[in-house]
């Protein structure tokens, strides 16, 4: 019987807190704290969020007395669900928190590891370039220097050279087949 007087005294007092009876919300949280509390420490499972949960849960409660219907349900139901809601919801912001500083993390130690490994097998290439193009004949690193790294057209490398373009193309391709098996090799 003392729990349905109550259950009527709370959902009188909540009727009386969405008129703007600041005494009746008083009355209201003096009740119902420490089960809100309670509540919250269940779901949140850290008391200090928990504390932070049930005055944001109480808050809105005053906020939205007047969304209260007693037809629908008692104010202890009312207030355990918004309080419910709320601790749900501080889980799911500190997981999906805890998920960004994980994917962050990982991401910043594969990319630390990207940029030295990419630095230290470009170094490695440069210098295996290096040793193939000292392989080739020296018509075929002149014509395939200035044509790769001089930016030349195949037509401009044979002006440049005084040789025929057949002959620019010719050194070119074998040039080329030499360094591509050079490098097969050495890779």
């Amino acid at each position: 019987m003392k729990a349905v007087r109550m259950t009527a005294s709370l959902d009188v007092l909540l009727t009386r807190a969405a008129e703007g009876d600041q005494a009746a919300f008083a009355d209201l949280y003096d009740q119902v704290a420490g089960r809100v509390l309670g509540l919250a420490t269940r779901i949140v499972r850290d008391p200090a969020q928990a504390e932070e949960v049930a005055q944001e849960a109480l808050l809105e409660v005053w906020r939205t007395a007047a969304r209260f219907d007693p037809a629908k349900g008692s104010a202890l139901s009312y207030l355990l669900a918004i309080t419910h809601r709320r601790s749900v919801d501080r889980v799911r912001a500190a997981q999906a928190g805890a998920d960004r500083e994980r994917k962050v993390a990982a991401t910043a130690a594969t990319r630390e590891y990207d940029v030295v490994a990419e630095t230290a097998e470009a170094a490695f290439e440069r210098t295996q370039v290096r040793v193939c193009l000292d392989a080739l004949t020296a018509a075929q690193r002149e014509a395939i220097t200035l044509a790769y790294w001089g930016g030349r057209t195949y037509r401009e490398v044979a002006e440049l050279l005084g040789v025929a373009l057949p002959t620019i193309k010719t050194r070119m391709r074998d040039g080329l087949i030499r360094l591509r098996d050079c490098l097969e090799v050495a890779l």
